[in-house]
């Protein structure tokens, strides 16, 4: 950087530099140049083509002025920088530029940044939790009511779409009962989708998908503009498939919501190997659903399951 001393001294410098200061001659094809430019020794006025040395404690007081005055500069120029990049709209209108993408990588992390988002919301939190329903503290479960109530008591929409499985497991199905009377929307949807969080239409919170991530909860905090839009457009998607909470099929009552999933995909057509990626469920899992729906309406084959399920929707 220009101002700066001309540093380091080579072993030539140093040797030039205690021969002169012993009274000695500089050795012969040595450069003096860089020890005149930083103070240490000086022409000799009193004899052609000699030097004096000068006390090296004030040449460094003096690379040590021009080192502070630098770094005041460089500091100052920094502080410039952003003045710059706001010129940027002037020259690029017709771009945009914004947000960035934060990796966050304990379930403890992500928790905590999306509580920080919702302190601050002011119109909508959505989510989806495509996981199977899972036995949990009443505690969590209380804390997740209370927030639901928080948001809906500052006109905060609320949505949550769920794995359809979620009907048949009595203990989220009450909790999700219950968030629908206070206000919240749930729907649940029969096949696969990734797990999100939309705040505000701001914050899009979503998994780690890239290779080599140590932690299966981390994930990252997106707010980039168009990103996060999009991830918003996919979301209403997802919701004009899913099923309302309160319109949930009530017919069929001897299967369960996953083994009514099953049924609905292959009698769209889709072969018994698909069923699985299509509702996030293994190959075995189907099969032993299958089989308990066969059980349960006393059918011997899957084509006579078919024939009774396609039954009870001409009926329904």
């Amino acid at each position: 950087m220009t101002g700066l001393p001309d540093l380091p001294l080579s072993p030539d410098d140093r040797e030039t530099y205690r021969a002169v200061a012993t009274g000695g001659e500089t050795p012969a094809g040595h450069d003096v140049g860089r020890l005149v430019s930083l103070g240490l020794i000086a022409p000799n006025p009193d004899r052609d083509g000699q030097y004096i040395a000068h006390d090296p404690r004030g040449a460094v007081q003096q690379a040590l002025a021009q080192v502070q005055k630098t770094i005041t500069r460089a500091a100052q120029c920094m502080a410039e920088l952003p003045a710059m990049e706001g010129l940027t709209a002037a020259y690029d209108a017709h771009r945009w530029y914004s947000g960035l993408s934060e990796l966050l990588e304990t379930r403890d992390e992500m928790n905590a940044r999306i509580a920080q988002a919702l302190r601050t919301a002011s119109s909508e939190m959505w989510t989806a939790q495509p996981g199977a329903p899972v036995d949990r503290d009443p505690e969590v479960q209380r804390a997740g009511m209370e927030r639901v109530l928080d948001l809906r008591g500052r006109g905060i929409s609320v949505r949550s779409l769920y794995n359809v499985a979620v009907r048949d497991h009595a203990t989220t199905a009450g909790h999700l009962a219950a968030a629908v009377e206070a206000g919240a929307e749930i729907a649940t949807l029969e096949e696969a989708f990734p797990r999100l969080v939309i705040i505000d239409g701001h914050h899009l919170f979503i998994d780690n998908c890239v290779p080599g991530g140590r932690d299966k909860d981390a994930g990252w905090h997106v707010t980039d503009r168009a990103t996060v839009a999009w991830a918003h457009t996919v979301y209403q998607h997802m919701w004009a498939r899913a099923t309302r909470w309160q319109d949930g099929d009530v017919s069929s009552e001897m299967l369960t919501e996953r083994q009514k999933a099953i049924l609905r995909a292959l009698e769209e057509g889709e072969p018994q190997h698909g069923v699985g990626p299509r509702l996030g469920l293994s190959d075995r899992t189907v099969t032993k659903e299958i089989a308990a729906a066969r059980a349960a309406v006393g059918a011997q084959t899957v084509y006579q399951l078919m024939a009774w399920w396609g039954r009870q929707q001409a009926e329904a």
